[in-house]
């Protein structure tokens, strides 16, 4: 099958970028580089077509239960207007998807998916829909497009392209504003790269007139597109997990250090028993986040040693731009997991010394 195009796609084109299939979608790696590209980011202003992500919205008076029962966080304490980082786990305690819960109106909700996931997580839901009646649930993922602004000066540039109070506006809230000339515009104060910005879902035919509009109002602090690949390094600066890499059906929300967004008190949902016994009877490893202290490029799938030993291995890892030293995020045995634990990373049958190091490992992000 042949992969889809963005509704930016031929901003893309345009600008010259590298472009790969990902998650079925022709997407940018990258315009002029990956490592300048993460530096505007992490020191003024870039921005992202995330049009592959996924938005499912569910409404009606059993919207709420039927999310709270899907998901581990707890849907029952937003009000409308405000963003919650949830999962989805399998029966077995596994992650279905990790995933952000809007409330956008008193009994309506989008849900915004990992793009490789769409069709796993619509099947999912979708087929624990019976007993709650009460509900529309449509996929409109095809029919989003999601321009991000992220960075230090983002509200500088997002102020020129709408009147909304953005200083009213905190981190993981949502409104609806007219922006770039498009009115009723769905938007939140949200990102994965750990600076401030913005995300902004609107219909495709106004996608290309808002790439234009944001290239023009962040002018002046040289704003340019950015691919996945500092997409990539800059989640992994700051512990984000990456479904398929870092988190996945063979993972529970305990070892991969998830346990924040698992209220166990709200009552019942889906694999809470499971999440409860796995808690009671203690975890085996646990996701942790490293940096090399000499040169060296770790990958995923390579061993983590210690004292010679094996004790776990690389779920993902990149040379930091911020940092200007290799970093990665793994499991290790629990009990090896504490910051200042000295390991190694096995490169190309060579160990180098890396230290486990507290969340995150980029510490000068710039969300409010």
């Amino acid at each position: 099958m042949e992969a889809k195009r963005t509704p930016f796609y031929e901003k893309h084109i345009a600008a010259k970028a590298k472009i790969v299939e990902f998650a079925g979608y022709k997407m940018p790696m990258l315009y002029r580089g990956i490592v300048p590209e993460h530096r505007k980011v992490r020191e003024s202003v870039g921005m992202f077509d995330l049009s592959h992500m996924g938005e499912f919205f569910v409404s009606g008076p059993e919207a709420l239960p039927f999310i709270s029962g899907m998901t581990t966080n707890d849907p029952a304490k937003l009000a409308v207007g405000q963003c919650q980082y949830s999962a989805m786990c399998y029966d077995n305690g596994g992650i279905v998807d990790d995933l952000l819960v809007y409330r956008i109106g008193e009994q309506e909700y989008m849900l915004v998916v990992n793009a490789s996931n769409i069709d796993k997580d619509w099947e999912w839901l979708h087929d624990h829909i019976p007993g709650h009646g009460n509900i529309e649930f449509t996929n409109r993922s095809d029919e989003v497009g999601l321009l991000a602004i992220q960075g230090p000066k983002a509200q500088l540039v997002m102020s020129k392209l709408t009147d909304f109070d953005l200083d009213s506006l905190e981190f993981y809230h949502n409104a609806r504003a007219t922006i770039g000339g498009v009115p009723d515009v769905l938007f939140s104060r949200t990102g994965y790269t750990g600076e401030d910005g913005f995300e902004i879902y609107l219909a495709p035919e106004h996608c290309i007139d808002l790439w234009d509009k944001t290239a023009e109002a962040g002018e002046e602090f040289d704003i340019e597109p950015i691919g996945l690949g500092a997409r990539d390094t800059l989640r992994l600066e700051m512990k984000y997990a990456l479904y398929g890499n870092d988190i996945d059906e063979t993972t529970n929300p305990w070892e991969a250090g998830l346990g924040w967004i698992v209220k166990l008190e709200k009552g019942d949902f889906l694999a809470r028993d499971v999440l409860i016994d796995a808690k009671t009877k203690g975890i085996a490893r646990r996701l942790v986040c490293f940096k090399l202290t000499e040169r060296g490029f770790p990958r995923s799938g390579y061993s983590i040693l210690k004292d010679g030993h094996e004790i776990g291995h690389v779920t993902s890892g990149t040379f930091s731009p911020s940092l200007d030293v290799g970093v990665g995020l793994g499991y290790v045995q629990f009990g090896e997991h504490k910051p200042g634990n000295q390991i190694q990373i096995m490169i190309r049958n060579h160990p180098v010394p890396a230290i486990i190091e507290k969340p995150p490992l980029y510490k000068g992000g710039s969300h409010k």
